[in-house]
């Protein structure tokens, strides 16, 4: 056995199997595909093991299992990438059987309560000497290396505006499609004067071509929690997410309101039919999708400041984006560079250099924006 053996949970899945084949570009990895079919796993592996430059292998295992652990140590695995969403109402049992094991565990969790409640399983952490972090994803481990970035020098941060916005031909898992629809139309955190409540209201954002003008509406993440206590003066912090085709969009306002109204509880038992539908217009629209980062505060000086970021991907690799904090986690942690240790939402542990180091042979591109 050679190499530093990363185990990634749901790795034939949506984002497990773009976070597999980036993986396999890195050297002196053993990258185990693990989910409950093995015939799934191994096709995976079938198909990337030709160009791969780290080994690939595939294992079928339950990781919600009582012998989960028992898994880890027969495979001497060192970290655990778990990527099968929902997390929404999900427990820690799978992180809880990596620190027995004494294998660090990293998430792709978009969950705001899932992500914040990481940190309860610090005592078990630091005991085994391990790192448990959820929410290596597009927020908050993106989100927050981005606003690292753009506060840095602030005295003050007023405002944290962000958004998501996927092309329509892109590829959308059913774990996403579920973990939105969850929400729709419930009250969400908000930090400002208003109550907010998921795909209820919009409002418009212009990216750079090809992207252009989409809608946005407010969305439950980590974000909003964590950000507020993150930063100097306790910003107030809102993320939308939109859906290229305006009318799509209006529909989910409009399936917010129905929640509202009581008519409607929970959309998310829907989610299988309603992603059908979305899918029979996938050949409308673009493969362009965007992402955007706005802060608003005072700099040293005193001087009121807006800093600007933006992502465009094209190509249809929108999708690999979530899996650029964990690709950039386990380059670190298999050079040794990255010594941390415990439980925590995945935040400060990237700079903006190791996800734009990720994207290297991805149609991504990310930059600061001129005020």
């Amino acid at each position: 056995m050679h190499g530093y053996r990363v185990m990634v949970i749901g790795g034939y899945g949506f984002f497990g199997s773009r976070l597999v084949a980036r993986l396999a570009r890195q050297e002196r990895l053993h990258v185990i595909a693990a989910g409950r079919s093995d015939a799934a796993a191994r096709a995976l592996v079938e198909r990337l093991q030709p160009h791969a430059h780290a080994t690939l292998s595939h294992v079928a295992l339950d990781a919600m299992g009582w012998d989960f652990t028992a898994h880890l140590r027969r495979l001497d695995v060192s970290l655990v990438i778990h990527t099968s969403g929902p997390f929404q109402g999900q427990d820690y049992r799978v992180a809880q059987a990596c620190a027995r094991a004494g294998a660090h565990y990293i998430d792709l969790a978009d969950g705001r309560d899932f992500v914040c409640g990481i940190a309860n399983l610090q005592q078990s952490a630091a005991a085994q000497g391990v790192l448990l972090t959820s929410g290596a994803s597009s927020v908050p481990a993106l989100s927050t290396a981005v606003i690292d970035r753009l506060t840095a020098g602030m005295s003050a941060v007023h405002s944290i505006d962000i958004g998501i916005s996927p092309g329509n031909r892109t590829e959308r898992g059913l774990a996403t499609v579920t973990a939105i629809l969850g929400y729709c139309g419930k009250r969400l955190p908000s930090t400002g004067p208003k109550a907010q409540f998921g795909w209820l209201g919009s409002w418009r954002h212009r990216y750079p071509a090809p992207v252009g003008t989409r809608l946005l509406s407010p969305c439950d993440v980590p974000d909003l929690a964590l950000l507020p206590q993150r930063y100097a003066g306790s910003p107030m912090v809102r993320f939308g997410a939109g859906l290229e085709l305006s009318w799509l969009h209006r529909g989910m306002n409009a399936m917010a309101w129905l929640t509202r109204l009581g008519l409607v509880r929970d959309w998310s038992v829907h989610a299988g039919g309603l992603k059908r539908m979305a899918d029979g217009f996938k050949a409308w629209g673009s493969d362009a999708g965007a992402m955007h980062v706005c802060v608003q505060g005072l700099d040293a000086q005193g001087a009121w400041r807006e800093r600007n970021w933006v992502l465009v991907a094209g190509s249809g690799d929108g999708p690999f984006v979530p899996t650029l904090a964990a690709t950039a986690l386990v380059r670190k942690l298999a050079a040794g560079t990255l010594a941390c240790t415990g439980a925590r939402p995945c935040m400060g542990l990237l700079t903006l250099e190791d996800f734009m180091r990720e994207t290297q042979g991805l149609d991504i591109h990310m930059r600061e924006l001129m005020p």
